[in-house]
């Protein structure tokens, strides 16, 4: 019997032209609409205080215009770079824990099948679904209760609530690696730690970089957790804009402008470079074994 002939793809996928335009057209204005926000961001950034106020979609031009005064006047006024340090400190090591515990944890999860694991699993995807604000004073009290509270400690809490997803994402992606991959390499004469780091690990790529850009952009950007835990003895960058604001309700926008320009830099170039990966990431995340 000769073997049935591949099946072409559906018409109906294929998009006709005037389709494919208003499809282009509509994804054009929505991007349009998400990056405005930003653009406002970093126009007024170069312009003074009162026509921030005045005229805030105004480009910066003419006596509007005071260059890169509002980025000198906030580094001095918040710290800047002392805020960046931390930041970047307990945004690089926290996300190199969370990927680190979390795919072994997964792995653990996936390969040992028994009831304890899969009560652990569901302990971990309950976890996703707890708001943070349940537990913000209790946690930050025992925090505080066996010193925590610095930005070495930190690292714990933030492994703490990243775990959830993680883990999930993580399960879903080992799921699909064949078990003949490991077995292959156990016969080879690797331990368990060995097919892991040298095997296993290389081959979730993908939603490692997912889960870093996505914990990244979380930690970098998060002030709740920073502020009731370290305060202000260690400031991350969203604490240190804050305190832009003075009495009275005051503010200097420009400042704060151009300290919040310098704030989303670093995490839109990062997520720039890796974002390729994101999507891919998430689907393989989502695979059910």
């Amino acid at each position: 019997m000769s073997k049935p002939k591949a099946m072409k793809e559906d018409s109906f996928n294929e998009l006709s032209p005037g389709a494919s335009l208003a499809l282009t057209i509509g994804i054009g204005i929505l991007a349009v609409i998400f990056l405005c926000p930003i653009l406002i961001v970093f126009m007024n950034s170069f312009k003074s205080k009162l026509f921030i106020s005045n005229e805030p979609f105004a480009l910066p031009g003419g006596e509007k215009f005071v260059g890169i005064e509002n980025y000198i006047g906030g580094i001095q006024k918040t710290g800047f770079i002392s805020a960046f340090g931390y930041s970047l400190f307990i945004t690089l090591c926290s996300v190199a824990v969370i990927i680190l515990c979390t795919s072994m944890t997964a792995w653990f999860i996936t390969r040992v099948k028994n009831k304890f694991n899969s009560i652990l699993y569901f302990v971990f995807v309950f976890a996703m679904i707890v708001p943070f604000q349940m537990v913000m004073f209790t946690m930050s009290k025992i925090a505080n209760m066996i010193h925590l509270d610095n930005p070495v400690g930190i690292i714990v809490l933030y492994l703490g609530f990243g775990a959830g997803q993680a883990v999930f994402m993580f399960c879903g992606f080992v799921k699909a690696i064949p078990m003949e991959i490991e077995e292959a390499a156990m016969i080879d004469g690797c331990n368990p730690l060995q097919t892991f780091f040298r095997v296993v690990f290389p081959m979730l790529k993908p939603t490692v970089i997912t889960i870093a850009i996505l914990q990244a952009m979380w930690i970098w950007n998060d002030y709740l957790l920073p502020y009731l835990v370290i305060g202000s003895d260690y400031k991350t960058i969203p604490i240190a804009v804050q305190y832009l604001r003075g009495g009275y309700g005051s503010v200097d926008m420009g400042a704060m402008m151009a300290m919040l320009v310098l704030a989303i830099l670093p995490i839109i170039i990062f997520y720039l470079i890796c974002q390729k990966h994101i999507i891919r990431g998430v689907a393989a995340g989502a695979v059910k074994g």
